[in-house]
């Protein structure tokens, strides 16, 4: 009997700080997007152009770096908001080109759209399903590599073809990533640093909504 009260209240304990973990991640995660949406309206207004490519890789790993350093510190939210903002304010430039084109503004609103249903689909089955996706992460891992060699070489050889591949590559990977990290907290104790969860949905979430327009603007001729 004893065993089972141990047991069961270590059950109650876990579902406790799954919750908490989950409650603070995805409200982090609102706080990024929102702080994202007013950068990136900021370089739009500024009339910042398109960053180059290697300024945008320095910036972003570095950030990103730093926020995995400072993640069990204070110091984790203010680097979070810092690399959120920083891809906010890139994705401004990508933006006022869309809305340049004669239905840019649809195109935008439809890969937004599409964003967001993904993204509460994939959680909702991680969620309801309790489904372990962790199988997910040697796909993960292999899929990075490949993303990377092939996007890579998009920019160098100019490829449409590949480049179209290269962005529904994205769409399928960044959904196994919001699959896996979901499924992370929910069957890992160990997964409790709501800052790691949270810039790995937001950086699924970035993925996501920059492929799904590179693949709208490639079907709609612009």
């Amino acid at each position: 009997m004893a065993y089972q009260d141990t047991q069961l209240t270590q059950q109650q304990t876990q579902a406790i700080s799954t919750s908490k973990v989950l409650r603070n991640t995805y409200g982090l995660l609102a706080m990024t997007l929102l702080f994202s949406a007013v950068t990136a309206g900021a370089a739009m207004a500024m009339g910042i152009e398109r960053m180059n490519i290697l300024v945008f890789l320095i910036g972003a790993y570095g950030l990103m770096f730093l926020v995995h350093k400072t993640a069990n510190s204070a110091m984790g939210l203010l680097s979070t908001f810092a690399f959120t903002g920083f891809m906010g304010f890139t994705l401004g430039p990508i933006l006022s080109a869309y809305l340049a084109l004669p239905n840019g503004a649809a195109l935008i609103m439809n890969a937004l759209a599409m964003t967001g249903l993904t993204f509460i689909g994939l959680s909702a089955v991680a969620l309801v399903t309790k489904k372990d996706f962790s199988f997910l992460g040697n796909f993960l891992l292999a899929g990075a590599i490949v993303l990377i060699l092939a996007m890579v070489a998009g920019l160098v050889f100019q490829i449409p073809t590949l480049m179209l591949m290269v962005s529904a590559g994205f769409v399928l990977f960044a959904s196994a990533a919001i699959l896996y990290q979901t499924s992370e907290i929910v069957h890992r104790a160990g997964e409790t640093n709501y800052i790691l969860a949270t810039i790995t949905l937001y950086v699924s979430i970035y993925n996501l909504f920059v492929s799904l327009l590179s693949l709208l603007g490639i079907m709609s001729s612009d």
